[in-house]
């Protein structure tokens, strides 16, 4: 029966974290539109925004999980990038020509990532310098943003297509906040449970399974706007999304609830996702992401899987 709760409870909190999510998303594009912000800003600061991702990982380290709470940022990255972008590009290959600052700030995402993991415990420094960076690199994106719809997300799109009263996107915006922290202590505590009661390496909780529950959808957002087309939304969302995951994110988690750090996530998951960003950037920087390429993220997935377990 306790196994059954902690799943549940797992499995709830997850599915509740990306309703919420979602309805949150539409509640700020209301306002942002009420308030009259640009069309551009709005795809470029809310394209790639991770709610769930960002509240599961504080709720984990504010009780100490901090394996689940690293894991909402590397390993979340990691499936975002080998299996999210992976399996979209065997799907349907990704074609588009983007920006070589934005690239550049792609690639070096990961590398700023690596600063919190340079003591026994992420430093609340390096929270700050990621949140710094974070705001330089979504500033440099709504700029360039003005000329194209590089990271216009297909929720984005749609919530612009409603419009709603100030009290409505008011009402949205509160109730997506209160769920998402409800389903994010759920995730984090029945992640924790599930640990104790089938013995499940802590690590491989939090690195692999917790962030392949909570990114799932992010495999539909990459290959349905890469199948009709939207090259752009695809890309757009893929560098908001990293973005989001490795600097705001982790970010916030050194600096608000730091947490100890295994030394596997330095030896394996922090360098696995500098191999998996740079092999994306390069194919990026051609203008095509194809099956090929596709083919080899999922397979340092694979690898990256069975180390996991190897290590352990």
């Amino acid at each position: 029966m306790f196994l059954i709760f902690a799943l549940g409870l797992f499995v709830i909190g997850a599915v509740l974290a990306v309703f919420a999510t979602e309805r949150l998303l539409e509640g700020l594009v209301s306002l942002a539109q009420v308030l009259r912000f640009s069309a551009f800003a709005i795809g470029a600061v809310l394209s790639g925004l991770e709610a769930e991702n960002m509240v599961v990982g504080l709720a984990a380290g504010g009780t100490g999980a901090a394996e689940v709470s690293l894991g909402t940022a590397f390993g979340g990255a990691i499936f975002l990038i080998t299996v999210a972008l992976g399996l979209s590009a065997v799907l349907f290959p990704l074609e588009v020509h983007l920006p070589r600052g934005v690239l550049v700030i792609f690639a070096a995402s990961p590398l700023l990532a690596g600063l919190t993991l340079l003591g026994a415990s992420t430093p609340r420094w390096t929270g700050v310098i990621l949140l710094l960076a974070f705001v330089g690199a979504m500033v440099y994106l709504v700029r360039i943003s003005r000329h194209r719809q590089l990271l216009l997300s297909k929720e984005v799109a749609e919530s612009q297509e409603k419009q709603r009263p100030l009290w409505k996107a008011l009402a949205l915006t509160i109730f997506g906040l209160v769920v998402i922290g409800i389903g994010g202590e759920m995730v984090a505590t029945g992640a924790e449970q599930l640990i104790a009661a089938l013995g499940v390496p802590a690590l491989f909780m939090g690195m692999i399974v917790t962030p392949a529950a909570i990114e799932l959808e992010e495999v539909a957002r990459q290959a349905i706007p890469s199948k009709r087309g939207r090259h752009d939304v695809s890309a757009g969302n893929l560098i908001g999304t990293l973005l989001y995951f490795v600097l705001f994110n982790l970010g916030l988690i050194a600096l608000l609830t730091p947490v100890h750090i295994d030394p596997l996530v330095v030896r394996l998951d922090w360098p696995l996702l500098m191999l998996a960003t740079w092999i994306a950037t390069a194919c990026l920087w051609r203008g095509r992401v194809g099956r090929v390429a596709g083919g080899v993220l999922l397979l340092c997935y694979v690898i990256y899987v069975i180390l996991h377990v190897i290590l352990h």
